[in-house]
Parts: C-alpha cells; structure tokens; sequence
C-alpha cells in the first residue's frame, strides 16, 4: 500500500502537517491531528495540481521538529533530520516537476481570476495582482536562501529558470536544503493559489 511520509511542525499557536513527497501539499491547523485531518482533506484539491500519478496512500509520520515564530505568524519555517538525506537525482527531478505543477497551476488561477478579491481575514485587503506580485517578490528573496540572486524586475519565468538550475546544483552551505526549499516554494505558490480561488469574486 502506498505511504505519503509527513512530519509535523508544532509552534505555540499553529501547527503544520507537511508532505515530504509532495511539495506544497502542506495545511496549518491548531493541534497535530487536525493539522494531518486538514492535509487529508486537501488531498483531493492538491490532487488537481499534479499532472503525474498521484495516490498519496495512508500518512506516515516521520517525525517533528519544534516551530518558531515563522511558524505561529504562518509559513512552514523548519527543517529537520529528514533534510539532511539528499535526494536522488530521480527524485529531485520529480519534485521539481511537482514544483512546476505547482507553477503552473499558479499561472492558470492567476489567469482566471478576476482582479478584485473578495475582502476578509485572510490576506487582508490584497487583490489578484498584488497577491501574485508578493509570490513573485517572494521567490526572488527565496533564491538567497538557495545561493542565487535574481535581479528586481527579472520577468518570472527567466526567476523561475533560476530556481530550477539552482536547485538542480546546489552550492555549498546554503541555507536551505534543496529538498526544504522545493517544499518552501511549492507551499508559498499553493497556498495563495487556492487563497486567489477562495476569494474570487463572482463575475455575475
């Protein structure tokens, strides 16, 4: 039976429960079983993302790490043992297709989107643009973290190219290891994704 390996990223106010085999599945909730409760049930949504086979199969918890502040303000922020086994070249090729999936269905959202958002708690009073201008200035400031820089005002795909040819060869003592910073961006991409979806507003 297939297995979907998860660790869980406990802060003091929010817990993560985040998919090691496949970046950007990852949901947020206030305990661990309601953070693996709300994974699961954003499997069928993520599942929407990924052009490849995908069955998730049951939850292996692998482990967990104690959170920080990055963590209680929102954003998966830790790594932890399981970061420091390198991918193979096999599987580092897939999650960076996994990553592309998540790009694109980014790119596709965006595109079917009206600009107004629907206002409430959640990203606060952004529209479609600035929500993608934030995604796309937020990779630019990730690339550092992977031992890249990305010029201001470099289009997004010729960013994104950069991504991937560093992920690809990574330098040494970067601060982030590759397979974090594929799950960092996957999940970052995802998730303002499906806040651009939840917050659209009807066109009727």
């Amino acid at each position: 039976m297939a297995t979907s390996r998860v660790y869980i990223e406990e802060g003091t106010t929010s817990v993560f429960a985040v998919s090691l085999d496949w970046p950007g599945w990852c949901r947020r909730a206030k305990s661990p079983d309601l953070a693996i409760e709300a994974l699961d049930a954003y499997a069928e949504r993520y599942a929407k993302i990924v052009t490849g086979t995908f069955r998730p199969g049951t939850f292996e918890v692998v482990g967990s790490a104690k959170g920080n502040g990055t963590t209680d303000f929102g954003a998966p922020d830790v790594r932890g043992a399981w970061d420091k086994v390198p991918l193979t070249t096999r599987e580092l090729n897939r999650q960076i297709a996994v990553l592309q999936d998540c790009w694109n269905y980014f790119d596709a959202v965006v595109d079917e989107a009206p600009q107004e958002m629907r206002r409430g708690p959640r990203g606060g009073g952004r529209d479609r643009d600035a929500i993608a201008n934030h995604v796309r200035e937020a990779e630019r400031a990730y690339c550092s973290k992977v031992g890249a820089r990305v010029a201001p005002r470099t289009p997004w795909d010729e960013q994104r190219d950069v991504v991937v040819t560093t992920l690809k060869s990574p330098t040494p003592n970067v601060k982030w290891p590759t397979a974090y910073a594929i799950r960092r961006i996957a999940w970052h991409v995802v998730d303002h994704a499906w806040e651009i979806e939840d917050k659209s507003v009807s066109s009727e």
